[in-house]
């Protein structure tokens, strides 16, 4: 896991004008210190990475076209139906979940102080929004140490009714079981630009977003500023939010400084996995 890493306070124009000037002399790399240049701030047509899943059509399926990498990039990432197709089709062998970027194992490292810190809270809140069939929600779950209340939540029907069965031992698999005993595991049909319905303001201590922003920002940047908005209203005070993405901070850092006001943000680099490389965006709540 590399070592860049930068934190600034939102808005962070001074901040971003000592990284900029420091930048004239040549880059910073001694201090880490990444900063943004205007010049980069480029529209770019993108869609997430995916591993260790085939994207073919499902068995008997002639109506709908199948779901492959290339339609995903010239698709409307806002359509539920698209999802709903690529999460009912049959994965490789016995693999039962479909990781965005990497799976839980690659980040563990990462996510397991921050549950070591939060112990305060028992057990600690955990909501991962858009978890899709990831094994993200069950990684955390099955391999905690620390107890853990996990709520994976998906626009899609058909992935929250895969994981909830995942999570009762269906798909030909064993019934999982919880790395404490305390741990808890749901998973829940949601919007992630209203979650309302599911989760009262300042519920939950950390938030994770694996691909999700990307997503929604493939739609439009004003539908990915309002699921940061929910993400914020619902993380507790002293919260954490992390966004994984392979979105290069020139791109993301802008987004989250327009929305993420008052918060800490904090980039820490990830990889590379696969030979790319991916980022953590922490964003520390300061209420």
């Amino acid at each position: 896991m590399a070592a860049l890493r930068r934190t600034l306070r939102v808005p962070p124009l001074l901040a971003r004008s000592r990284a900029s000037a420091g930048r004239q002399g040549g880059p910073l790399t001694t201090s880490g210190l990444y900063a943004p240049e205007a010049w980069l701030l480029k529209p770019r047509v993108r869609v997430p990475r995916v591993c260790n899943f085939d994207l073919k059509p499902s068995l008997g399926d002639s109506c709908s076209p199948p779901v492959s990498s290339a339609s995903l990039a010239t698709s409307c990432l806002a359509d539920r139906h698209l999802w709903d197709q690529l999460h009912a089709q049959p994965r490789p062998g016995s693999v039962p979940t479909f990781d965005w970027f990497f799976g839980y194992e690659e980040v563990q490292g990462l996510l397991l102080p921050l549950l070591q810190e939060g112990r305060a809270a028992c057990p600690l809140r955990v909501l991962d929004v858009g978890c899709g069939t990831s094994g993200l929600c069950t990684g955390l779950y099955t391999q905690s140490p620390h107890p853990v209340d996990v709520l994976g939540v998906d626009f899609s029907p058909v992935a929250v009714a895969h994981m909830n069965s995942l999570l009762e031992g269906g798909q030909g698999q064993i019934s999982l079981s919880p790395g404490h005993p305390a741990s808890r595991l749901h998973f829940r049909k949601a919007n992630a630009q209203n979650l309302g319905p599911i989760a009262p303001s300042g519920s939950f201590q950390l938030l994770l977003d694996k691909g999700t922003w990307d997503a929604v920002a493939r739609v439009g940047l004003p539908g990915a500023h309002q699921m940061v908005l929910e993400c914020l209203r619902v993380l507790s005070p002293q919260g954490t939010l992390i966004q994984f993405s392979d979105e290069d901070p020139d791109v993301r850092l802008p987004c989250l400084e327009q929305t993420c006001h008052g918060c800490t943000v904090t980039i820490q680099e990830l990889g590379p996995f696969g030979g790319i490389t991916y980022f953590a965006y922490f964003v520390k709540s300061g209420h």
